[in-house]
């Protein structure tokens, strides 16, 4: 079975499922299992550490998948201490053939420009229409469409996939995934019935074998409602979608207290990276804060990846199926 769109075409891959390239959790094994399913697998360079431990990682990727297209995630956002070596990890992207490469956060031009110089696929994550309509300007090949109930940074708008969607369809002229709250194949037919090629899938493959979060994470997201997330910094403006743990409460009841006087310095030793590091770690899933989209409320399972991508399409099979079956009956309506 092959589920074919512009998406799977342009990047040579069985399904239209893309695995968003995630800080900390985004590894080569998890995304090579996600490539050998039929995906794209994308892992976030930076989490190796170093631009030498990423060429590293590229290569081990390419050994772990040598039929299967991948990619990597080059995140750019504010930090807490000096910043990454974007520059050097882009350098070793594009010098280790990687054919594929996800761009987040900050304006991509730079990046979009440097790595289409090189021949590769660029896929941008944008949050809103004009972020999207932007990055098409700079020459971005794919967009993906992130909505508001996503993981990680959903950005200020604060604007669901049901519209934001629809909207891509009407005004984006190249292809576009549906990233931010899926978890079953149910809504990879919706997505694609909204316009999208794809959909994009980060915390679902969270909750999987391969991941390498601590059993005790991917249980709080099997026993979670759609209600357990968080979102913080919203006075800040830089809101940050988390799973609804102690932490997380605590942070939130520090930035009600604190309310417009809310200085990052108030919630940082909660929030920071180091901590979370630790608490995964230590397999605390109430130690440190940890990104999760609304997509907590349709998990039931940890199967494999390859179990996950198996059922998942199976069902958008079935409701393609069922779909089929529905008869219009308005009188004057034509199939």
């Amino acid at each position: 079975m092959q589920l074919s769109t512009s998406v799977t075409k342009m990047l040579g891959i069985r399904y239209p499922v893309i695995m968003g390239g995630m800080t900390g959790v985004g590894t080569v094994e998890l995304a090579a299992a996600v490539s050998k399913a039929g995906g794209l697998g994308i892992f976030a360079i930076h989490n190796a550490g170093t631009p030498e431990k990423g060429r590293e990682w590229i290569r081990q990727m390419k050994k772990l998948c040598p039929d299967h297209a991948f990619g990597c995630n080059l995140t750019i956002l504010p930090t807490i201490g000096a910043p990454p070596p974007y520059e050097e990890f882009a350098r070793v992207i594009i010098e280790e053939g990687v054919k594929v490469v996800e761009t987040a956060g900050s304006n991509p031009q730079k990046w979009v420009k440097m790595f289409k110089d090189a021949g590769l696929i660029t896929i941008h994550k944008c949050v809103t229409i004009r972020h999207a309509i932007s990055a098409e300007r700079h020459g971005v090949d794919i967009i993906s469409l992130d909505g508001f109930e996503c993981a990680g940074h959903p950005g200020e708008g604060d604007i669901g996939n049901f519209v934001l969607q629809a909207k891509g369809a009407k005004v984006l002229k190249v292809p576009y995934v549906c990233s931010g709250g899926v978890g079953d194949g149910k809504q990879l037919v919706a997505a694609l019935a909204l316009g999208a090629a794809g959909v994009n899938l980060g915390t679902r493959i969270c909750a999987t074998k391969e991941c390498n979060w601590p059993e005790s994470y991917k249980q709080a997201m099997v026993n979670a409602s759609e209600e357990d997330t968080a979102l913080l910094f919203r006075n800040l403006h830089n809101t940050a979608r988390v799973f609804r743990n102690k932490t997380a409460k605590q942070a939130q009841e520090i930035e009600k207290n604190k309310g417009k006087d809310i200085q990052f310095t108030d919630l940082m030793e909660l929030v920071a990276g180091k901590r979370g590091r630790q608490a995964e770690k230590d397999g605390d899933a109430d130690g440190g804060i940890w990104s999760a989209g609304q997509t907590v409320g349709l998990i039931d399972d940890i199967p494999t990846v390859q179990e996950f991508m198996d059922r998942f399409m199976a069902e958008a099979v079935e409701t393609i199926r069922n779909l089929n079956s529905v008869v219009l009956t308005s009188g004057n309506a034509k199939l």
